[in-house]
């Protein structure tokens, strides 16, 4: 019994030995946290300092409330970020039926944006993301348009994070 209790403490220590190695050696590799220093780092600091402009229409005023969640802008002092947004909201008939009904649409968003550095007027990103979902058509045309409503939800969620990843990768580069 003694010899496996033993046994079992030296496999654990040899386990805590691999184990430091393995953190010294991640370390080395120039590999560091996006999001280091918390609220207080810089890409937080930085992403605090994006002011989101106005973008168009009921799925913008959607995908401007998700943005500025994400990027912690309210009550920062003067942005020295803009972010200009242009969108495109498509909905499309993709299954139709013999009797040429619909039976299945596509929502897709897409998103232009540029991030502009306000003091220079420098455009420090010009990108393009995108995404869609697929959205079945039912006999209730109220359970059809709650669903394209809630499709165009989620999609400005995703979309706006895809957004803000990309902004953090900007702005960590730019420090």
């Amino acid at each position: 019994m003694l010899e496996h209790v033993r046994h079992d403490g030296m496999r654990m220590a040899m386990r805590g030995i691999v184990a430091a190695f393995a953190l010294l050696g991640l370390s080395a590799c120039g590999l560091s946290p996006m999001y280091a220093g918390g609220g207080n780092g810089a890409v937080a600091r930085g992403l605090a300092a994006v002011e989101v402009a106005p973008i168009a229409g009921r799925e913008g005023w959607l995908l401007r409330n998700e943005l500025v969640d994400r990027l912690g802008a309210a009550g920062a002092e003067a942005p020295r970020y803009r972010l200009d947004v242009r969108l495109d909201d498509e909905l499309e008939a993709l299954g139709i039926l013999a009797d040429d009904t619909v039976s299945r649409e596509r929502r897709t968003l897409r998103a232009r944006y540029q991030l502009v550095d306000v003091s220079s007027g420098e455009i420090l990103l010009d990108a393009t993301d995108g995404i869609d979902a697929g959205i079945d058509v039912v006999g209730s045309e109220y359970a059809t348009i709650a669903a394209e409503q809630t499709a165009l939800e989620n999609l400005s969620r995703v979309l706006a994070d895809e957004i803000v990843t990309r902004l953090s990768l900007t702005l960590r580069r730019a420090q």
